[in-house]
């Protein structure tokens, strides 16, 4: 039998029965049929108990009336049905009087609106129907069923619980009854949550339900009211998914980390029954310690490490390699790899660790005059031409640089393009090496003797030399002699005389002329030579001269100054 409520949390029929105890017993001797009436349990026998109501005879009740078996001596309300029936007894009916105090009940609570006890019996059109008791059924509309909407309405079938009567009304000689859920729950769920943060304490542990997940953490229910488990306070660790800590309907114990009574806001956390570990940091970690660590996020400018749960540092991708160039960090590792390190520095009161991946191993450039000392020879690809040399790999990761003027010393090299290209290889000398500014100087020309030189070993001022133009321009001539050695003849310089122009001279070359020429000056460190045509002239007409001279004083012919010049000039 379902009991209904009287007080603030359910109507009891026993307690009303004695609340009306006092109002309905009349005197006895004028008691009607039909009238609630008291007596007093004088007899317990077989399946019947003896009720005396103060008339001739006792009135008898089947035990299957009462819920629970009285004790003789207990009063009980009845219905009297007849003062003497055929058989000349009493007739009196428990359940009836039971079903009136019900009744009685049902309306105060209505009146009074205090909540009474039900099961929600089955599902009907528009709702469910709920069983009060004493064969008394109301409706309980779906929308006024729960506080969320009631996505499988046969989840609550069975379900005993607290409701309102909404509604009271006779139709067609029946009374109905309207009952509403939400209310009661709404109304218990505001007094519990009134009740917490009255009487709850940051620190304090309390059990609660996840209910929903969000991408910053879980919702979990503390009886009607939800509390917040930020994916922060799951673990001191690094939480990519609040699903991978808790799981949706799971019972889990919390620490409550945070309440703010005005906002009715209140946090939770699980990672707070253990210790901060930056608390004991300083006493397992140190500063050049070599640690190993997984990888848990990856990001453009480098790769998060957990040391521990809790300890997480940065490595910046400046710290991956002492020589790569690494453009992203997922193109030598991804989460989850264990990797080592090293600690370079951090940060207590940020809680940062700062990484390395490089200082794990030795750094190349500072034995790189042991690996490529000056005057090494190498054959080694060209990974990048720019405007002014080339980008020479020696290993990976490091590269040395040919400069444009190291190509050849004597071409005038417009564009290193015209002299080598990416992915070609060729033969290089290391020039110079400075680790301090991790830079290899790399030549070509080196790898042969400079001509000049040479050419200033063999010729000096005044030597004579054979060569070809090379180039014209309004201010003379270039002229390239054996060697590759290219020296200037001034316009001033291609004429004998002085009344002559210059410039009518110069018409009278053309590329690929050969001539020759007296060397004026030379400069071989400059690579700078000067030469003169008119000076050799000169000499010419003086080493004639002079060889005249020699003869004349041997030969006596007839041969004479005159028919040299004339000679000469026949030329």
């Amino acid at each position: 039998m379902v009991e209904v409520a009287v007080d603030t949390s359910k109507i009891s029929a026993d307690n009303v029965q004695t609340q009306l105890q006092e109002e309905y017993l009349k005197s006895l001797d004028s008691a009607e049929e039909g009238q609630l009436v008291e007596g007093e349990v004088i007899q317990i026998r077989d399946d019947q108990v003896f009720v005396n109501v103060n008339l001739k005879s006792e009135g008898k009740i089947p035990i299957a009336e009462f819920s629970k078996l009285p004790e003789v001596g207990a009063k009980v309300s009845v219905i009297l049905v007849q003062k003497e029936n055929k058989y000349g007894e009493v007739s009196i009916s428990k359940r009836q009087a039971d079903i009136k105090i019900f009744w009685k009940g049902i309306r105060t609570a209505f009146e009074e609106h205090k909540p009474v006890e039900g099961v929600i019996e089955k599902q009907v059109k528009g709702g469910y129907d709920f069983y009060l008791g004493f064969e008394i059924h109301a409706f309980l509309p779906i929308s006024q069923s729960d506080i969320q909407r009631v996505e499988k309405p046969e989840k609550l079938i069975g379900l005993k619980t607290f409701v309102y009567i909404e509604r009271l009304y006779s139709s067609d000689g029946k009374i109905n009854i309207m009952v509403n859920r939400r209310k009661w729950l709404e109304e218990e769920i505001e007094r519990k949550r009134n009740d917490f943060f009255e009487n709850a304490e940051v620190g304090s542990d309390i059990i609660g339900v996840v209910k929903s997940f969000t991408s910053f953490g879980a919702f979990v229910d503390l009886g009607g009211f939800d509390g917040l488990l930020h994916i922060n306070d799951m673990s001191w660790g690094h939480v990519t998914r609040p699903k991978d800590f808790v799981r949706k309907g799971q019972e889990i114990k919390l620490k409550v980390i945070r309440i703010d009574p005005n906002e009715k806001r209140i946090n939770l956390s699980i990672k707070h029954f253990t210790d901060d570990p930056w608390v004991h940091f300083e006493d397992k970690y140190h500063i050049n310690d070599i640690v190993r660590g997984k990888v848990t996020k990856l990001t453009d400018f480098g790769a998060f490490i957990e040391l521990e749960e809790g300890i997480e540092g940065l490595a910046h991708i400046s710290e991956f390699s002492w020589v790569k160039k690494i453009h992203k960090p997922n193109d030598v590792m991804g989460i989850g790899d264990e990797v080592e390190c090293m600690i370079l520095g951090y940060d207590l009161q940020a809680g940062r660790v700062s990484l390395g991946l490089k200082q794990v191993n030795t750094n190349p450039w500072n034995e790189i005059n042991e690996h490529y000392p000056v005057g090494t020879r190498l054959i080694r690809p060209v990974v990048k031409v720019t405007n002014t040399g080339a980008f020479v790999q020696l290993e990976e990761g490091i590269d040395g640089f040919l400069h444009v003027d190291d190509m050849s010393w004597t071409k005038k090299i417009k564009h290193p393009s015209s002299e080598v290209q990416t992915g070609q290889e060729i033969e290089v000398m290391v020039v110079a090496v400075e680790p301090e500014t991790r830079s290899i100087r790399l030549g070509i020309k080196q790898l042969s003797e400079d001509p000049w030189q040479s050419f200033a070993r063999t010729h000096k001022p005044g030597s004579v030399v054979e060569g070809v133009v090379s180039s014209i321009t309004d201010f003379g001539i270039f002229v390239r002699v054996p060697g590759g050695i290219e020296g200037l003849i001034h316009k001033s310089n291609l004429i004998e005389n002085r009344e002559d122009s210059a410039e009518e001279v110069i018409k009278h070359y053309k590329v690929g002329d050969k001539v020759r020429a007296t060397i004026l000056e030379l400069q071989p460190d400059r690579q700078k030579a000067a030469f003169s045509v008119r000076d050799y002239q000169k000499k010419v007409q003086r080493d004639e001269l002079s060889r005249y001279m020699a003869a004349e004083e041997s030969d006596d012919s007839g041969y004479t100054l005159g028919d040299l010049l004339k000679s000469k000039g026949s030329h």
